[in-house]
């Protein structure tokens, strides 16, 4: 089985980061194979991010393909730039704090979030990634929620004073994505 996702939003959103700890939990804890593609706009925070995440039983051919599984989207621009690249049944993870448009395809799963809101609800927006990333691992179960946060763990390990909002953002995030499905 291949999944393909594409996370996409402004510079300093968390963009990159989400796909890194996603890629890194898939490569270091399982025997799956994993890709990890960025793409950055001309400026870092504020302009427009994206990254390709492919996870497969298989050996991967290219790091990205035309047509994605699986698309998370945290602002407006990265919807309509990516809504026609998910394949018929996929699913659209939404930043519903932000993304106000209607999503007018009948064809895909929709999974939204006030990701922002909740973030800055728990006190610092920084960890919508975080909250995103759980929404997701929590829907689609395509890795262990246990091994994403302990490469979230180790990647913060540096910093062990972020460690609890990231946990209470991880697991609101996952509470969010189960409860979707």
């Amino acid at each position: 089985m291949e999944t393909n996702l594409c996370v996409a939003g402004f510079g300093g959103q968390g963009v990159m980061t989400l796909g890194k700890f996603l890629a890194s939990a898939t490569c270091d804890s399982t025997d799956k194979n994993v890709t990890f593609f960025p793409s950055y706009g001309a400026e870092q925070r504020g302009g427009t991010a994206n990254c390709f995440v492919v996870i497969s039983d298989e050996m991967i051919g290219a790091p990205l393909g035309d047509i994605m599984d699986d698309l998370i989207v945290m602002n407006g621009p990265s919807l309509d730039k990516f809504i026609d690249t998910l394949k018929e049944g996929g699913r659209l993870f939404v930043n519903s704090s932000i993304v106000k448009k209607e999503i007018t395809r009948k064809d895909i799963k929709v999974i939204s979030a006030p990701v922002t809101e909740l973030a800055l609800e728990l006190g610092n927006a920084k960890v919508l990634n975080v909250i995103m990333l759980g929404v997701y691992v929590g829907f689609t179960e395509v890795i262990s929620p246990e091994i994403v946060w302990e490469t979230i763990e180790h990647k913060l390990g540096k910093k062990p004073k972020l460690l609890p909002l990231n946990k209470q953002a991880f697991e609101k995030g996952l509470e969010i994505g189960r409860s979707q499905k």
